[in-house]
């Protein structure tokens, strides 16, 4: 439930129509004209793109080598800030997706809501971040039940419940959880009260470490940004995804999504493998001669 969320700004429920992320003026036109869903397409594993490389050699393609590069100022008079934002969302992909599930500290709101400025930064202890649009003066539900209880759920988003998890960024009236509206699940969690995502293959409890607060470069004192680092204090996995000895999660099973630029996502069905190279090992093998190791210098 969310019965008791406080008047938020306009400039958050117009934030869509400011930042233009969707390029189709009709999306189900566009929709339609696609391929169907491939629901029997799985993991599977390829080769590298060269699989004889060796050191040395650099990139495997180098056609892009004789292309110019556009040199952009992020701060520079008449840039946007929502350019930066389109840019860099399409330039750091893929992206993970937090699915934070969050409570109130008194329990009279809950939400649920994905985030695509997620990443994973330690793990002795398990360190996680979440980005949230705004300052604290505009904070987000989810930012807001974090910093009130101290607690969420990090839900990773799998193909099986991609368009319900997505239906959760939706600006829902004041008092409508995204629970009810999207038909997901909760399910108990440990350590945290905040409910974790049935559906998800894999979730994560945590507890809110700590926050910082971003003020824009282009109009000083405004806030744009918040960081909340949380600790994951207790993993949840599909038993069916998990290894004997619960370090391995299946990527067959596990399915995920991964966030691209605009309203685009990715399935995650290739993967391909690269043992970390031992430099001793590699030149013991006559793979590195390291009478080549030396600085290179651009131009040389």
């Amino acid at each position: 439930m969310t019965d008791s969320k406080p008047q938020v700004s306009q400039e958050k429920h117009d934030a869509e129509a400011v930042i233009q992320r969707n390029p189709h003026g009709d999306f189900d036109a566009v929709q339609k004209s696609r391929p169907d869903w491939d629901h029997d397409r799985h993991w599977t594993y390829t080769k590298t793109a060269d699989p004889d490389w060796q050191y040395g050699s650099g990139a495997n393609d180098k056609s892009g080598l004789d292309k110019d590069h556009v040199e952009i100022d992020p701060n520079e008079p008449g840039r946007e800030p929502r350019l930066n934002y389109k840019l860099l969302i399409s330039g750091i992909i893929p992206r993970p997706i937090g699915f934070l599930s969050t409570r109130s500290k008194d329990g009279s709101s809950t939400n649920l809501a994905p985030f695509s400025y997620t990443q994973m930064f330690n793990h002795d202890p398990p360190v996680f971040g979440v980005g949230f649009a705004g300052g604290f003066d505009n904070a987000k539900d989810s930012l807001r039940n974090l910093q009130d209880s101290g607690e969420c759920v990090i839900n990773l988003i799998s193909e099986h419940y991609i368009e319900a998890a997505n239906a959760c960024a939706i600006d829902l009236p004041y008092g409508v959880s995204e629970w009810s509206a999207t038909g997901l699940t909760p399910a108990p969690s440990k350590i945290v009260q905040a409910s974790r995502v049935k559906e998800a293959v894999f979730s994560i409890e945590g507890k809110l470490m700590k926050t910082e607060e971003f003020e824009s470069r282009v109009n000083p004192g405004k806030k744009t940004g918040v960081l909340a680092l949380i600790e994951g204090v207790r993993f949840w996995v599909r038993e069916d995804a998990i290894n004997e000895d619960r370090s391995l999660i299946d990527p067959d099973v596990l399915k995920p999504i991964a966030r691209l630029g605009g309203i685009t996502y990715a399935r995650i069905t290739d993967g391909f493998e690269l043992p970390r190279p031992v430099a001793k090992e590699e030149i013991k093998q006559g793979k590195l001669d390291e009478k080549n190791l030396k600085p290179k210098v651009e131009g040389q």
